[in-house]
């Protein structure tokens, strides 16, 4: 199993979840990006313990009325049977009618508690989503995430760019800042983990509507999550970033992360490669120039 899509275990030593209260406290007492991240994985946690108890209780309710149904029948009392029983037919009715009602009222409150449950939770991930939206504009304002692009030439025409790594709130923010979108993890560029040895990583998370077998789209699929998602996307190990082409249209570039850097890589096909052209490797330090120009971001250029 995927050690980064399993969120950590949790105790349940109590009946039902501690509800969302316990996050939000985390959430509002700080006001750094690790922590807000933090109280999002928490609220997670706390939900997805909710969820397995509730549903825990209406099984055992769903039980106890088999049970009771089939000692029912085993005493003989089942009205629908012919077969004469030990108790009369009318009180076999009227013991069913009230171990019934008991059992409707009893899925009831807790069909309520859980309609109460979900929507205090649902209120507690809109305010976490919208906090974190917020505190990353407000840094974005104050601070710009510095670059250093080193250029490696592979030959006259061809050369691999690497873009040396960067602290996890720079990751985030200028995740944002290519993207306008924030990652769904905070330590999402340097997750290597992969849910099967023989192969790489996945470039997603099985998370904000993308389906477990879904991790792994090809270039144009994985153009088309991230389009797809509104303010929040699941991204692993990878910042994605589109380059404008002289004539019109854009290129899907990534910069992947390999250790101390992360290294550039531009969509061709299904797939991606790290040797560029000159003209995409200029086109691509291109655009971070421009960004610089525009004071989004402080850019260092070294040529290897």
């Amino acid at each position: 199993m995927d050690a980064s899509t399993a969120l950590p275990v949790r105790n349940t030593d109590t009946q039902w979840a501690s509800g969302p209260e316990g996050a939000l406290g985390q959430l509002r007492a700080l006001e750094t990006l690790e922590s807000t991240y933090d109280a999002w994985e928490e609220l997670k946690r706390e939900h997805a313990a909710s969820v397995i108890q509730f549903r825990e209780e209406q099984a055992r309710l769903t039980q106890q009325g088999s049970f009771l149904l089939g000692a029912v029948r085993a005493a003989g009392m089942d009205p629908s049977s012919t077969t004469p029983g030990l108790q009369p037919q009318g009180a076999a009715s009227d013991f069913l009618r009230d171990a019934e009602a008991k059992l409707a009222k009893a899925r009831d409150a807790v069909s309520q508690r859980e309609a109460e449950s979900e929507g205090r939770y649902l209120a507690a991930f809109k305010e976490v989503r919208a906090t974190l939206l917020d505190r990353v504009q407000r840094y974005l304002q104050r601070s710009r995430p510095h670059l250093t692009l080193l250029l490696r030439r592979v030959g006259a025409e061809r050369s691999i760019l690497h873009v040396a790594r960067v602290q996890p709130d720079e990751a985030v923010l200028l995740c944002y800042l290519l993207t306008q979108r924030v990652p769904s993890r905070y330590g999402f560029l340097f997750d290597d983990s992969t849910e099967d040895l023989s192969l790489a990583p996945a470039p997603l998370y099985a998370e904000e509507s993308v389906a477990s077998d879904a991790i792994r789209p090809d270039a144009p699929g994985l153009l088309r999550v991230i389009d797809a998602s509104a303010d929040v996307v699941p991204l692993k190990g990878f910042i994605p970033l589109r380059v404008p082409r002289p004539g019109g249209g854009e290129d899907f570039f990534r910069l992947l992360q390999r250790g101390a850097v992360m290294e550039v890589e531009i969509a061709d096909g299904s797939g991606f490669r790290s040797i560029l052209s000159r003209e995409e490797s200029e086109r691509f330090a291109g655009h971070l120039l421009r960004l610089k120009l525009e004071e989004r971001i402080g850019l260092d250029i070294e040529a290897g």
